[in-house]
């Protein structure tokens, strides 16, 4: 309750952040309004994006029965600006501006097909832990590889925004960019909270919730498509931002618990809260010089990560 009454006070703190210092620019000229009007839309974008990646997290977390999984780990992210890039690169997102987050879409998809299909040995097998995350990482090297593959044989005109849209911007290129991807996160997060009561049923396991009356094909099926339908929305709108989706799940899991009725709505709240404070530090921290969102989100992520792994190793929950 506390955190619910302080979250609009924490984007409203992020909305007076800004290069120039803190505080509202002048809104009543032109160039205060305009400075405004981004910042809000900034915002917006980081608070849809952060809910996206947290709860794409909690997600992949709960259907893969792995407290390790996130969409930055598995490859989906890497998947996703893929085919974003591919889109962008090619000139068609400036004219056909949905085509962006429908070919992360497809993209991101088909990474995470490939990494549970190496996982599981071809679909044989039920995945580890540590098959997984192997996975994830080798097939995330190999688009991230793609990518940069793309970038070096493209024109020098928009490298550096696409450069920089690689490693965190939550400066939307249009609003249209912005209302599509926003309406795909989140119609994505409510169809995802439909499916909370069967994914409290799977965290004990699919026979236990196939004897529950868990339709756990289909939910699982369901249930990964969705995720990663939020996840390429992100990636489209912001590119690139690891560890939202590892560090906020645990974070709000430690303090309320298991329940993915509630877990999932308040980790979307928090993962919003966290990427637009993490924006609005990047934003000020320098003064005049911003750091890319991402760059944020990877040094606070990136030892969590470690700490998790470390004691997920010493229960033996890795082999």
């Amino acid at each position: 309750m506390i955190f619910l009454l302080a979250a609009p006070l924490l984007l409203g703190l992020c909305l007076l952040c800004g290069s120039s210092g803190i505080g509202l620019p002048d809104l009543g000229n032109d160039t205060g309004r305009a400075i405004f009007d981004l910042r809000l839309q900034r915002l917006a974008a980081g608070f849809l994006v952060g809910a996206a990646l947290s709860c794409a997290g909690v997600v992949f977390q709960a259907l893969l029965r792995n407290p390790l999984a996130e969409p930055y780990i598995l490859g989906v992210s890497s998947g996703g600006a893929l085919g974003a890039a591919l889109i962008i690169l090619a000139g068609f997102g400036s004219v056909i501006l949905w085509l962006i987050p429908f070919s992360a879409f497809a993209a991101a998809l088909l990474t995470l097909t490939i990494v549970y299909a190496v996982a599981t040995n071809g679909f044989r097998e039920t995945p580890s832990v540590y098959s997984l995350i192997l996975s994830g990482v080798i097939i995330s090297s190999l688009a991230s590889s793609l990518l940069m593959f793309l970038i070096a044989t493209a024109p020098v005109e928009g490298l550096h925004s696409i450069m920089w849209w690689m490693l965190g911007n939550l400066q939307a290129p249009s609003g249209m960019l912005l209302a599509v991807s926003g309406i795909m996160i989140l119609l994505g997060i409510f169809a995802l909270w439909l499916l909370t009561p069967e994914l409290n049923a799977l965290t004990f396991g699919r026979e236990m919730a196939h004897h529950l009356g868990v339709r756990t094909r289909l939910v699982i099926g369901l249930g990964l498509v969705l995720a990663t339908m939020v996840t390429a929305a992100a990636v489209a709108l912001a590119g690139l931002i690891g560890f939202v989706g590892l560090v906020v799940p645990h974070a709000v899991r430690a303090v309320i618990g298991p329940d993915h009725r509630r877990l999932l709505p308040l980790t979307a709240i928090a993962g919003g809260v966290f990427l637009a404070l993490c924006d609005a530090f990047a934003r000020t921290i320098l003064g005049n010089v911003e750091i890319p969102v991402g760059v944020i989100t990877a040094f606070a992520g990136g030892p969590f990560f470690l700490i998790l792994l470390r004691r997920r190793r010493q229960r033996g929950w890795i082999a």
